[in-house]
């Protein structure tokens, strides 16, 4: 009864939230769980190549979260900023099937993330500007359980849409053309932003964007803690891309790669909700720190893997991961940050840890070429034992007010 009662309280207008998140990572995941495939098969490029592109890819998106964030507290709006993001993103899904070279893939995933980076910050502030505080950890667990839902769909539908047009890459990716476009229209239609959603927005004064030092000063101690965590865990979580490539590495069909995201992102989805309810109710750390055991957890297995079924283990245990963490810590941030400052602050966060995934890839792929995918993996366990002493050490453990 108590779970019915807290889900109806969460805003219609973040569940709309959600389904555009859904509706856009379907469109995302198509692509990105065949481009890994496409991109060393078809267009002959290296794992090096792969981190590179996506590390870059994940940079911009981070770096351009910093304005956006800080321009949405400026104007005092942050929906007009999410639907341009979501807007480019839908127009980058067109030049993915047309890519002749791994700089034409390197181009559409740049339009694709700067797209990320425009609405990521505004978003996240606008979920926290949605959502009372009683609330705030399930609603960032259900928008990222609904995103989640959609990260397993994109990979279903590649797999039924190699099968479908016998193996064709490029015709696959026009599909993610279909759910893109919709992402735009349920977000224009069905998410209404809270008229003076904060302080500078009544008074007509907000922080220049992009932030000052003076503005960052404004920023308690516990959000840079909590941007420190944030930095660490994406040191030791980097791109997905890989875990496709592990399990192609073990013997899974170029068709049938999709399916390890698909597997991942099934236990994100089922885990993000609840770890949100329960945060709310216990507080975040405890469930954080048995979120970074899974992925330590998760490295070990797929270091050590030699077969379909130990990858799917460690699959399983990384989307565990995913769940148990990824919600909570954006919920961290806007427990932190003041109400008039959260698109600055999450721009912040999101710059920060976007530059660490976009070193733990870029590592990544070198450490894969040179030295094989146990180390990889090793690597990344070692680096998230690092981020769970972080938590141990500083006791992060706001709880909402």
């Amino acid at each position: 009864m108590a779970r019915r009662e807290r889900r109806a309280r969460i805003p219609r207008g973040i569940w709309a939230l959600g389904v555009v998140s859904l509706l856009m990572d379907s469109s995302s995941e198509l692509i990105h769980s065949l481009l890994p495939i496409f991109l060393v098969t078809t267009l002959g490029a290296g794992a090096v190549s792969l981190g590179l592109i996506e590390g870059i890819a994940e940079a911009t998106a981070a770096i351009t979260k910093v304005f956006s964030g800080a321009l949405s507290d400026r104007w005092g709006r942050r929906k007009p900023l999410v639907i341009l993001g979501y807007g480019l993103a839908a127009l980058s899904k067109l030049l993915f099937p047309l890519a002749g070279s791994a700089a034409m893939v390197l181009a559409a995933r740049f339009i694709d993330r700067i797209g990320k980076g425009i609405r990521g910050a505004p978003r996240d502030a606008l979920i926290a500007d949605l959502a009372p505080p009683a609330v705030r950890g399930a609603s960032y667990g259900l928008r990222q359980a609904l995103d989640t839902v959609g990260a397993f769909a994109g990979p279903l539908i590649a797999v039924a849409g190699m099968a479908l047009l016998a193996g064709d890459v490029r015709r696959v990716f026009w599909i993610a053309v279909v759910p893109a476009a919709l992402a735009v229209l349920v977000l224009a239609l069905a998410v209404r932003e809270p008229p003076h959603a904060h302080p500078a927005a009544k008074a007509g004064k907000a922080p220049v964007a992009p932030p000052r030092l003076a503005d960052l000063e404004a920023f308690p101690t516990t959000f840079w803690l909590v941007l420190g965590f944030g930095v660490v865990l994406a040191l030791a979580r980097f791109s997905e891309a890989f875990l496709l490539l592990r399990a192609s590495d073990v013997g899974l069909g170029a068709g049938l790669v999709p399916l390890a995201l698909v597997v991942m992102n099934v236990a994100y989805a089922l885990s993000s909700y609840p770890a949100g309810v329960l945060g709310d109710r216990i507080g975040r750390r405890g469930i954080l720190a048995l979120g970074i055991a899974l992925l330590v957890a998760a490295d070990g297995v797929l270091a050590l893997a030699d077969g379909l079924g130990a990858v799917a283990v460690g699959v399983v245990l990384w989307g565990l991961h995913m769940g148990l963490t990824q919600g909570l810590v954006a919920a961290l941030v806007a427990d932190a940050a003041p109400p008039e400052r959260r698109g600055t602050a999450f721009g912040l966060y999101n710059l920060a840890t976007g530059a660490a995934l976009f070193a733990a890839s870029a590592v990544a792929g070198l450490l894969w070429d040179l030295f094989g995918a146990a180390i990889t993996f090793t690597v990344g366990g070692a680096i998230a034992a690092v981020a769970l002493a972080w938590l141990a050490v500083f006791g992060i453990q706001k709880r909402p007010s």
